[in-house]
């Protein structure tokens, strides 16, 4: 990838992750033979692509209607309405299906190649790009973009001067930069300023202290102070809470969490799927009568999980069910269906790391992805304010934009050089 950068380029796609590579690739379809160049401000491209979901690669989700699909993404849930009716989860699996990549669909709804590796997803990109001569380029950070009054680009580099491109994508993923924030504002666009979301929750609680590597299958979480719930498998951890419950829970609050600055409180439901709790644990009690509290485990907890409730509520674990009185029962369902837990702080979670925030959408022509400030720069992927929940909503969100912009970019190309 150590090439050298010529003074003009025809198409110049900035950002080397998926929605970059997934842009140039559809632009190189409809202007073959033009060159086309994804400069990459690290030293790897395709990074996030490498490590997701634990180097399987989640790919995409199996949800095929738009509206369903839009309504996992706490910011742009409106705006990528459209965009999926151009190209959603479907079009994706077509895709990498069309070049020999199968995807496998797991009981929670992700898609992973059934290969179980995220190379098959890299080596499938990359290998498209060299066929189309998409030229790469790393550790190649751009620091201005200026319009030129043609509708051009001069685009000036941190180490390697400035060139001219006809054309610019922006898919430079998170804004994060002052100097990227700064440079965008420069040429009219207001950047949502970049926070965590999908993050875990960091705990010091007794109750699950020790617990590490406990799943609940089916949980409720609550902020009561923001009104704001999910659901879903919850994970014990040694810093605290994660797992699908937790980390939708935080994409959906990741503003007012970080407006907040300082501890929270979570509230845990952890039987939500128990319609009369009381009264369940009330015939529980009297169908297991002489057993005692600690062997016999209600409503498909885990066994240590089970006796730290004991604890916090205060019933010896070697007391008969039929001998626990009303208010141990209601101790325990108060337990059971509404833990309160102090929050202290939030965790990066693993390679899902994503914020929210970032090119405002009302800034962008949502079926070409084209800035209305700017017209002639586009936009894709994480450079936008839209993120979403986990299981590979994100990178559907960058399959999606990658292919409106890079082919609306193309079309641009072939009207002004017919």
């Amino acid at each position: 990838m150590a090439h050298l950068l010529p003074h003009n380029i025809p198409i110049l796609i900035v950002g080397g992750g998926a929605s970059g590579y997934f842009a140039a690739l559809q632009a190189a379809e409809s202007v073959p033979g033009h060159q086309i160049h994804i400069v990459e401000k690290g030293s790897q491209v395709l990074t996030k692509v490498r490590i997701s979901g634990g180097g399987r690669c989640n790919v995409t989700h199996a949800c095929f209607e738009p509206r369903e699909l839009a309504s996992h993404y706490p910011r742009g849930q409106k705006e990528l309405l459209g965009p999926f009716h151009q190209w959603q989860s479907s079009d994706t699996v077509s895709w990498f299906m069309d070049r020999g990549i199968a995807l496998k669909t797991e009981p929670d709804g992700r898609m992973f190649p059934i290969t179980d590796l995220s190379s098959t997803i890299v080596d499938c990109l990359e290998n498209e790009a060299r066929s189309k001569g998409i030229v790469v380029h790393t550790q190649k950070e751009v620091v201005n973009l200026l319009p030129e009054d043609s509708g051009h680009w001069q685009v000036q580099f941190k180490d390697d001067g400035t060139i001219r491109a006809h054309q610019c994508l922006w898919a430079g993923g998170g804004m994060q930069s002052r100097q990227v924030i700064r440079m965008m504002e420069a040429i009219g666009h207001q950047v949502i300023p970049p926070i965590p979301s999908l993050f875990t929750f960091q705990v010091n609680d007794r109750l699950i202290e020790g617990l590490q590597g406990l799943s609940i299958e089916d949980v409720s979480s609550h902020l009561p102070w923001c009104d704001i719930r999910s659901h879903g498998p919850l994970l014990l951890t040694h810093w605290g809470l994660s797992g699908p419950a937790i980390l939708k829970l935080s994409s959906w609050a990741a503003r007012e969490i970080h407006d907040r600055e300082g501890p929270f409180h979570c509230h845990i439901h952890w039987i939500p799927w128990v319609r009369q709790p009381s009264e369940n644990l009330k015939h529980y009690a009297g169908t297991h009568g002489k057993k005692h509290v600690s062997n016999a485990v209600p409503f498909r907890l885990p066994k240590r999980l089970w006796h730290r409730m004991l604890e916090r509520c205060k019933v010896p674990a070697n007391t008969p069910w039929n001998q626990l009185g009303p208010r141990m029962l209601e101790a325990l369902v108060d337990c059971l269906t509404h833990t309160v837990f102090k929050v202290d702080g939030k965790s990066r979670h693993k390679e899902e790391f994503v914020t929210c925030g970032g090119i405002d959408l009302r800034d962008v022509q949502p079926k070409t992805m084209e800035s209305r400030q700017t017209p002639g720069l586009y936009f894709a992927g994480e450079a936008l304010n839209v993120d979403a929940e986990t299981g590979g909503f994100n990178f559907q969100a960058a399959w999606t934009t990658g292919h409106l912009a890079g082919s609306a970019l193309a079309r641009r190309w072939l009207a002004e050089h017919p």
